[in-house]
């Protein structure tokens, strides 16, 4: 696809590189010459310097040929304009990043007239995606496939747990309603067969139905129970967002700030929240408001240092589910030595997003691949295919399908059922076929076929 991408700051190099990452012809328009520089020249992508919300300059990128643009700027008015002008120039579909809550709550009443088709909020998409990880505070990630009708969930085995010592094959607690895809043991990863041992302290991927997999993990002794008491450190807009989730779902919330102006606001936006005027990093303010008791704690603060320093700190102290707020991405190789229970990356958080909404466009001209999650630090990928009747895997027994080594077939969804496949099940026209692999680029499910 012919992809224009206007603004080359966080959010628009998360996206750039998870889309140039899948062949894409990207464009990228900034009016700082530097990030445009910086950016075209460490990925394959063509750099425009001006200013993208205006005509001529969305026209030179080429966005009246275009399949896509994306406004990724710094100001939500900036994005909506350049998204309106993209469609005057002859674009396709455009997508517009938008932060104010104000605005993402009226956004459906004009978003035919402005001509968008999708709106992203960074903030909103960690929120979900914090929220999601504390319903299970015992889980380490949580993907959904099949429409939310299953789900692939990352924890940690015990000692103390039945799966210690135990092949995959003699796992059958439920009777086939929960399957094991992948094993992450020290630095490797491994996608198991039935005569892979388990041990204590790997990190392994279940997938199943949301309900059934409650029952999984409470019968092989994994904590997985819901967050009941958080606290929020930082009342920016994440905070706004993930507590507006979790009220609603019954979870108690705090919120510690340091700008008394910015309490007075959220102690208005949320009257069923606790709203702290203090400093985050102030441990007395932090025990005395039962930090230790907490069932999960999320650090979303402005700087990342101090969510890394805090989350460390909070993890010596508590038995809490911490999730740890990080924007920069060249702090990686430092977070992979340090252990911490869960990392958020909002911007390259909304780089997935529109990957997978890019993915579901391209569905619908002739590609199979529906969503792609990126999974054990990008060693692995969990993929969901749409079967067409035309396809090689299709109507074939799974037992006499020769698959790829590394790869996994995890369920298949048919009419809103979903099936922890055996040796029987045949892939039918239509069905929703989600498959994990250590393979990259699988674009096809005919991909799967060695």
């Amino acid at each position: 696809m012919k992809i224009v991408i206007v603004g080359c700051g966080k959010v628009g190099t998360s996206i750039a590189r998870e889309l140039n990452s899948e062949s894409h012809d990207i464009v990228v328009v900034d009016i700082n010459r530097d990030a445009v520089s910086y950016l075209s020249e460490s990925l394959d992508v063509m750099g425009i310097e001006g200013n993208g919300a205006t005509y001529q300059t969305l026209t030179e990128a080429g966005a009246d040929t275009a399949d896509l643009v994306i406004a990724a700027a710094a100001r939500d008015e900036i994005n909506l304009y350049t998204c309106l002008m993209a469609k005057a120039a002859g674009a396709e579909h455009t997508i517009a990043r938008v932060r104010n809550p104000e605005y993402t709550q009226d956004l459906y009443r004009i978003k035919d007239q402005l001509g968008l088709s999708m709106a992203i909020n960074p903030e909103l998409t960690a929120a979900t995606e914090i929220s999601r990880l504390l319903r299970f505070s015992g889980a380490l990630e949580i993907d959904t496939f099949a429409k939310g009708l299953a789900e692939l969930i990352k924890v940690t085995i015990p000692e103390n747990s039945i799966l210690c010592n135990k092949k995959i094959s003699d796992v059958d607690i439920l009777k086939g309603k929960v399957r094991i895809c992948s094993v992450e043991r020290d630095r490797d990863v491994y996608i198991p067969n039935g005569d892979f041992v388990l041990m204590g302290g790997d990190k392994i991927s279940v997938a199943s139905k949301p309900e059934i997999a409650n029952k999984f993990f409470r019968k092989t002794n994994i904590a997985i129970g819901k967050s009941r008491d958080v606290i929020l450190l930082g009342g920016g807009k994440v905070s706004y967002y993930l507590a507006l989730k979790l009220l609603k779902s019954g979870t108690n919330v705090k919120i510690i700030e340091m700008n008394q102006e910015r309490c007075n606001e959220l102690a208005e936006l949320l009257p069923d929240a606790v709203i702290i005027h203090g400093n985050c990093m102030d441990n007395d303010l932090l025990l005395s408001e039962g930090i230790e008791h907490a069932d999960g704690v999320a650090a979303l603060m402005d700087y990342d240092e101090e969510n890394i320093l805090i989350s460390m700190y909070i993890c010596s102290i508590s038995k809490a589910k911490v999730i740890t707020k990080v924007n920069n991405e060249y702090f990686d190789y430092i977070l992979d030595n340090l252990n911490l229970d869960c990392i958020i990356h909002p911007k390259a958080l909304t780089g997935e997003y529109i990957g997978r909404y890019i993915r579901a466009m391209q569905n619908s001209l002739g590609s199979n691949v529906e969503t792609l999650y990126r999974l054990n630090e990008d060693r692995v990928e969990a993929l969901e295919f749409r079967a067409k009747s035309n396809s090689k895997a299709v109507g074939i027994p799974l037992r006499d399908l020769k698959l790829k080594d590394n790869l996994q077939i995890v369920c298949i969804s048919r009419k809103a059922k979903i099936i922890l496949p055996q040796g029987d099940d045949t892939i039918m026209p239509n069905d929703s076929v989600v498959v994990i692999t250590k393979h990259k680029g699988l674009s096809d499910l005919n991909d799967i076929l060695d």
